[in-house]
């Protein structure tokens, strides 16, 4: 595929102004560059993991151990994607650095932090175990939701639980 400016340029899609680094509850999915199905097949309505799809597992689960302040709740894995939801603490880590230009930095301790440290540690380990160092392994950037009261919460981890019996329907399957 060929760049086009007009088609191919690239926006944020987090809410102007909020800060990510606050508490709360976020809903996050991350896509396969060029969707491909690297990390499994589900059989029976259920994911089994490839080798590829283990390393997501652990690089997840070591997120709530390396970074304090987050909390883990349910994931899934699919083949070609990733849904999870994180809760971030109180991480008392005061005002938001700005640069001189008057952009943000991406802040410790944020969701952009933590997205940017799992997806980079699960691209490493993948490229070092199929000896293709560089080569990409997520699209470029990730989906993520604020999510503002229980209800919410509640349809959401439906939704992620239940994303495996649906694969048959998924946009994201390929053989649909």
């Amino acid at each position: 595929m060929t760049y086009n400016p007009n088609k191919h340029h690239r926006r944020s899609i987090r809410l102007k102004g909020y800060d990510y680094s606050r508490p709360g509850t976020y809903f996050v999915t991350l896509c396969v560059h060029e969707r491909k199905c690297l990390f499994g097949d589900i059989i029976d309505e259920k994911i089994c993991l490839n080798e590829y799809g283990e390393i997501v597992q652990t690089e997840w689960l070591k997120s709530s151990e390396i970074r304090k302040e987050i909390e883990l709740d349910v994931y899934q894995i699919m083949p070609n994607h990733f849904h999870g939801i994180v809760m971030i603490q109180n991480n008392d880590r005061g005002d938001r650095p700005i640069t001189p230009t008057g952009t943000f930095k991406m802040r410790p301790k944020s969701l952009s932090s933590l997205m940017a440290g799992f997806k980079s540690s699960v691209t490493t380990k993948i490229n070092k175990l199929r000896d293709t160092p560089g080569k990409y392994v997520w699209q470029r950037d990730y989906y993520e939701r604020i999510i503002r009261n229980e209800k919410e919460l509640g349809r959401i981890k439906k939704y992620i639980i239940e994303n495996p019996k649906k694969w048959g329907s998924d946009i994201n399957n390929p053989d649909n």
